[in-house]
C-alpha cells in the first residue's frame, strides 16, 4: 500500500502563493491517478483537483479553475499542486489521494483509497 505524505502548506496573504507536494513511499505512483481534496473547519472534505497516470488529462473543481496546476514527476514518486492567487476560502487542511484503480485514462473518474494525512494551509485576508 502507498503511503503519502504532504507538504509545503503554510500561513499566506490573499493574493499570495503555495507549492504543494504529495510524496508516495511503499509503491510507485507512476501507474495511478492522484487528486487533491481540502477539508476547511466544519465543512465536508471537497474536490479540488486531480491528474491521471499518465499527466495527459487533469480536473479541476470550478472554484480553483485559473489559480491552481496541479502537476506530477514520476521520477519522484510526487505530485505538486501550485496555488496561486489564493483567497481566504482556500483556507483548509489539503489532502492527497491516489486512484485505487491503476492506469485509469480520465482524471475527473478516480476513486480515492490511500490518504495522506494533511497539510494546513492558511490564507489570510
Amino acid at each position: 500500500q502507498v503511503q503519502l505524505v504532504e507538504s509545503g502548506g503554510g500561513l499566506v496573504q490573499a493574493g499570495g502563493s503555495l507549492r504543494l507536494s504529495c510524496a508516495a513511499s511503499g509503491r510507485t505512483l507512476s501507474h495511478l491517478g492522484v487528486g487533491w481534496f481540502r477539508q476547511a473547519p466544519g465543512k465536508e472534505r471537497e474536490f479540488v483537483v486531480a491528474i491521471s497516470w499518465s499527466g495527459d488529462t487533469t480536473y479541476y473543481a470550478d472554484s480553483v479553475k485559473g489559480r491552481f496546476t496541479i502537476s506530477r514527476d514520476n521520477a519522484k514518486n510526487t505530485v505538486y499542486l501550485q496555488m496561486n492567487s489564493l483567497k481566504p476560502e482556500d483556507t483548509a487542511v489539503y489532502y492527497c489521494t491516489t486512484d485505487n484503480s491503476p492506469f485509469r485514462a480520465i482524471a475527473a473518474m478516480i476513486v480515492p483509497e490511500s490518504w495522506g494525512q494533511g497539510t494546513q494551509v492558511t490564507v489570510s485576508s
